[in-house]
């Protein structure tokens, strides 16, 4: 059981997936698309994967007062508090996501919508509400308005609550919002954050290092199928992948970034953190979608137990 509960302070979005033979290039059209469609978000997705991962979740965010109904009763159906996610004027966020069917990577356009409608007041409210303890851990991504985030951290902070900062979509001029938090980029978003000497996509070490120091928390790069680093204490561990079967690389991000969250909360020291979420990135990406694939806290469980780093599963 969770000693502490995650908040979330992220997007809702319905994702519009289409798996394609191969994604496009600039002014490409590529024929034989397979489109569906899903529950997304980032925020939502993050929520998603600590409430299966066993964390009592609450959610802070905005869909539509005229479409957003069916994305709350989804995330309701996963045990996620959705009390504090406003019904506002306006089209629920949606994101547009093309997925090569051979290798799984994807390309991904997103309309806000109701998300860039999340007020600082909002949020404040919100948190004010849910009375933060030091054992809880707030989450923020990028998809919402720098002030409803800026509201969120600085919440956090002033209550002793653990704070997780995914800064995808990179925001440049939100850098703060890193500072005295745990973040989780991937190695494209590390190369946007920060430059640093022999810091590259497939070096990013010296990077997440100079973050760390910046930040002054660790910072934990997610590499895909070779796992995850670990940088801070001016020290990088790497910690391995799984090899898997990928279909759909959609939310693996989102995926590590809430069982991480979801590890923290319970109690968790930050390295069986980070293993807990690696195992969880790597069962997210063996189906289609950001969610159908987000395992149960036993799936992880049982993947950290009879597997170790580095084999097929």
């Amino acid at each position: 059981m969770s000693h502490g509960r995650v908040i979330v302070v992220g997007s809702v979005n319905v994702d519009l997936v289409m798996r394609l033979p191969a994604l496009p290039s600039a002014g490409q059209t590529v024929l034989g698309g397979v489109l569906s469609r899903h529950d997304g978000g980032k925020g939502a997705n993050q929520a998603v994967a600590a409430a299966r991962a066993g964390a009592r979740v609450h959610l802070i965010g905005a869909v539509g007062a005229d479409d957003g109904q069916p994305a709350l009763d989804a995330l309701a159906a996963e045990r996620v508090d959705v009390t504090a996610v406003e019904r506002v004027s306006g089209p629920t966020g949606h994101a547009l996501i093309l997925v090569d069917d051979g290798t799984g990577e994807n390309q991904i356009a997103v309309a806000s919508g109701a998300n860039a409608l999340v007020s600082a007041d909002q949020v404040i409210a919100a948190l004010h509400g849910l009375e933060l303890t030091p054992a809880d851990v707030v989450v923020l991504s990028f998809e919402l308005p720098a002030s409803a985030l800026r509201a969120a951290s600085t919440a956090a902070h002033s209550s002793g609550s653990g704070l997780v900062v995914n800064p995808a979509p990179v925001l440049p001029r939100s850098r703060d919002l890193l500072s005295g938090a745990i973040t989780t980029p991937n190695a494209g978003e590390l190369a946007a954050l920060i430059t640093a000497p022999g810091a590259t996509r497939r070096e990013p070490g010296p990077a997440a290092a100079v973050l760390a120091r910046q930040s002054g928390a660790p910072v934990i790069v997610t590499l895909g199928a070779d796992g995850a680093l670990l940088a801070g204490d001016g020290r990088t561990e790497h910690f391995a992948g799984y090899r898997v079967t990928v279909r759909d690389t959609t939310g693996a991000g989102d995926t590590f970034t809430g069982v991480l969250a979801a590890s923290l909360a319970a109690g968790d020291q930050l390295r069986a953190s980070v293993r807990r979420a690696v195992a969880a990135s790597a069962l997210a990406v063996t189906r289609d979608g950001a969610r159908a694939g987000m395992p149960a806290a036993a799936a992880i469980e049982s993947l950290l137990a009879g597997n170790p780093p580095g084999t097929r599963v």
